[in-house]
Order: C-alpha cells, then structure tokens, then sequence
C-alpha cells in the first residue's frame, strides 16, 4: 500500500468534501460543460463539485483507495466522474484535450516536477485555462498541511519557470490564508496561487 493508499484508508475524507476555496473563487473563469482535468484530487472532493456544476472531469491519482473514494461520493451526490490511476512521474495525458487543469496541492518532487507541468499544461487546449493553489517555502514553519520538505513547496518563480511559454497568467499571488479542508488542512497557511490561460 503506496503513501496516499495508507492516508485515505481511514474513515471519512482526509480533506474533507467540499471543493477547495481558491477553486470556488475562480470557478466563475470557467466555461460552461467544461472538460476539467483534475490531478492528484484523492478522494475527490473538488471532482465531485465540478462534475456537479455541470462539467465533464476526469480525476487522476496515484492512489486506487482515494479513487474509489471519489466514485463513492460521486454517486452519493449524484454526479458522474471519471477517474484514472496513474502516476505524475510519467503520466502523459492527451493533448490539447481539456478546457480546464485544477492543480491544489499537488507537490511532486523537485526532480519530476517541471516535466509533470509542463505534460499537464500541454493537456490544455489553446485558451485553456490553470487554476492552482499550493503550500508556498513559508508553510514549513506551519502545522496547517503540506508536506515537511522544503523543496516540495513552491514559491512563484519555481512555478513560473516550470510553465514559461505555455501559459499567459491572469493571476499570481503569494499569500496568508486561513484553511478548513477536513483534518487534513487545518489554520493558518502560506499559499501559492496561480490562474493562467494557455496560449
């Protein structure tokens, strides 16, 4: 059983149900029937909220426990998702597909992570757009979540590198926020956010 199988075995949902605030605050960005990639989104909660908006997602994780958990509370809310297992070190998702990529707090390693963004960008149509949302260098003083290695977390620059010539970027910020994501993500944080389109 993988890091993320062991984490999402337990009762409820690590993160809780209800779709990310950053995504919620962007959402109005969207097309309407949107195709939406959802990377690394467990057990589902921002897939599930999508889908009941009215868009098409397919979820895509490492980890089979929180898919299985994401089809679950899809059906409990009566939407339809799609899933897949796969890993982000070589996941190549098909070009050109999608009208929207949702990217919160998904933190890969530093020797994989500009391929696994660029790959995920590419999956954008022309004018597609990123939303994205993770624990920024300053959250290692923090016990809100995230992970406890400091070249997991991204600053803006790092983010930036890892897109420049895909995405025009409509938003970039570097802030304080206070979280409530089930137990998971609890307080105050530090957060990287990022809205782009690509170009």
């Amino acid at each position: 059983m993988n890091f993320w199988d062991q984490q999402f075995s337990g009762a409820g949902f690590k993160y809780g149900t209800r779709p990310n605030a950053f995504l919620l605050s962007q959402a109005s960005r969207l097309p309407s029937a949107a195709r939406i990639l959802v990377p690394g989104d467990g057990e589902g909660r921002n897939s599930v909220w999508l889908a009941s908006q009215g868009h098409q997602v397919l979820a895509m994780d490492g980890s089979a426990v929180g898919l299985a958990k994401a089809q679950a509370l899809a059906a409990e809310q009566g939407v339809r998702i799609a899933t897949q297992l796969a890993d982000l070190a070589d996941w190549q998702p098909p070009a050109g597909a999608f009208d929207a990529l949702v990217l919160t707090y998904v933190h890969l390693p530093p020797a994989i992570r500009a391929s696994a963004h660029q790959r995920l960008a590419d999956a954008l149509r022309p004018g597609g757009l990123l939303i994205l949302e993770a624990f920024h260098p300053k959250q290692l003083e923090r016990s809100s979540g995230g992970p406890k290695q400091l070249d997991m977390l991204y600053a803006l620059a790092d983010l930036e590198a890892d897109f420049a010539g895909r995405l025009q970027w409509l938003l970039r910020e570097e802030v304080e926020t206070v979280l409530d994501e089930g137990p998971g993500h609890q307080g105050p944080a530090w957060v990287t956010r990022l809205v782009g389109r690509r170009t």
